[in-house]
This record gives structure tokens, sequence and C-alpha cells, in this order.
């Protein structure tokens, strides 16, 4: 019987239980790493967030992540109240601060700031932005190797007019939705389709297929930009595997090859299978070559 995983399983770290977190220039042990309940975040789901990875003391992408992270902002008239070297030395203080250098996950939260009322209005946030770093010992499960199993759900991938899915924003509702019906299937992920019914992107990666050696994932359009997938695409185009955003269905999937899901925390994961029909391959040639390609990647900087 498969091992319920999850994209984001790391082996236990005691150390993590004594780790200090970054909480509006304050650094705190993390029983007292707290934000008032009336935090936009908290209330509304109000605020961006970027996963980073530190990798042999250099914080993987931190460019594309920065991109990302100011774009979103900007789009939603948030004002982090630092520019990106401000970002890059708390980064660095927290890693420090917790003799941290590699195999770390960062999450750093970005919020509205705390409201006078516990209303929706932005202009009830009045202090300023909530900025927190939590930063962890965490290196991807050997378990994910052998694979994740997806379940198809019908929870969807909006469109941008309702809530952009290009936003790496704190309301998950829509996703952690997709997680339960996944899970409901007795699946490690759900896979999510578009508004048009085409395949799109799981619950907490994006999604990729191989097929007679051609790579497809989906056009982008109704997904995050991830910079794993930005990655990906780029290193295919570069070592000369034909790769391509395009629409594709549930049929196609069935036809791969291989499968894989990419993302800041776990890099490539191999898929299973989906809806309980197995992929030929499990991490197979292609994934792995991806693989190493993107690690080779990333030690490089």
């Amino acid at each position: 019987m498969h091992e319920k995983i999850t994209t984001h399983d790391a082996e236990h770290d005691p150390r993590n239980d004594a780790i200090l977190i970054w909480v509006n220039g304050e650094l705190k042990p993390r029983a007292e790493a707290t934000v008032s309940v009336y935090d936009s975040g908290f209330l509304l789901g109000d605020g961006m967030w970027e996963g980073l990875r530190l990798h042999e003391g250099s914080w993987v992408f931190f460019d594309d992540h920065m991109d990302r992270l100011f774009a979103s902002c900007k789009a939603v008239s948030l004002d982090i109240g630092m520019d990106r070297a401000g970002i890059l030395a708390v980064l660095n203080e927290t890693a420090e601060a917790n003799a941290m250098t590699h195999h770390i996950h960062a999450r750093l939260m970005v919020t509205r700031g705390v409201k006078v009322k516990p209303f929706q209005h932005p202009s009830l946030s009045r202090s300023g932005p909530t900025v927190v770093i939590i930063m962890e010992h965490s290196a991807p499960a050997p378990a994910t190797r052998a694979g994740v199993t997806l379940a198809t759900v019908p929870q969807v991938r909006g469109l941008p007019m309702s809530q952009d899915p290009k936003y790496n924003s704190h309301s998950k509702l829509n996703c952690v939705i997709a997680c339960l019906q996944a899970e409901e299937a007795g699946a490690d992920e759900g896979l999510m389709l578009d508004p048009h019914g085409f395949v799109n992107t799981t619950n907490a990666c994006n999604f990729f297929i191989v097929k007679k050696g051609e790579v497809w994932t989906s056009t982008g359009d109704y997904c995050m930009n991830g910079i794993t997938r930005q990655k990906v695409i780029d290193l295919c185009r570069a070592n000369q595997i034909p790769v391509f955003e395009r629409n594709f269905s549930l049929v196609d999937v069935h036809a791969a090859d291989e499968a894989f899901l990419t993302g800041t925390f776990g890099g490539l994961t191999p898929v299973r299978s989906l809806d309980g029909k197995p992929f030929p391959e499990i991490d197979g040639p292609m994934t792995k070559r991806l693989r190493t390609l993107y690690e080779e990647l990333v030690a490089t900087g």
C-alpha cells in the first residue's frame, strides 16, 4: 500500500523546536512568535508570501522570488516597507541567528498589517505591514522519490478577474479545498483543472507530463507562475529537450510516459499515479535528467 506523503514532507529535525522567528524587526522564540488577531492576514488572508531555499549559504533564485513578490504586492497596493536589499538583510540576519546555512526553507510573509477594526476595507490597516520570516531546517523526505499520487478534483483554478492564481497570496482556501478533495479520494495531492477543463496544476505544485520525449505543462494562464516551473522550461530549451506550454486534457495525461511536479521546496517530485492509474515510468529517465540539470543549476547559483 502506498504510504501517504506530500510534496512538502520533510524528516523531523529537532533543531526546529528552538528556532528564532523574525517578526517585524524582532527575533522571537517559536512559542512567542505571534501576530495580532486584528492582523489583515489573519482576518482576511490579505497578504503575499514567498517560499525560499537556502543552499550552501546562498538564497536560491532570490531575484526571481523578489520579482514575483514585489509585482504581486504592487498589484494589490501593499507596501512591504523595505526594498530587496532590506529583505535580503533580514533573511540573512534570521539565518545567522539560527546558525543556518544549508537545507533551509524560509517562508517570508507580508500582510497589510493590523487593523483598527475587524472589517474588510484596506484603509483600516493603518500601522504598516506585518512581515514575518519562518526559517526551518528542512530537506525533502527520501520517500518523495517513490512518487506522489494524484486525484483529479472538482475544485478548479479561477479566472484572473475573480482571484488571479498568479498571486502567491495568504488566501489559499481554493487550494486547501482541492487538497481536502484529494484526501477524500485517497490521493496525496489534487490535480486541478482550469476553468475550461484543461489540466492545470496541483493544489501545491506545478504539473508536467512527458510524452514520447516531449515535456508538456499548462499554458500558465491559470496557475502560479512557479520559479521552479520556469527554470525547468528554460533548462529544456537550453538542452534541446522539446517543451510545450499548451492546453491538454486528462486523456493526454493518462497516455503520458512520466509525470512530475515542480516547486521551491521539493524541486522535481515524480508522480506515481493519477486517479488510481499508474504511469509507466515513476521517476523515469526524463524526470531524472531534468532533476540533475536543475540541481546543477541550484548549485551554480
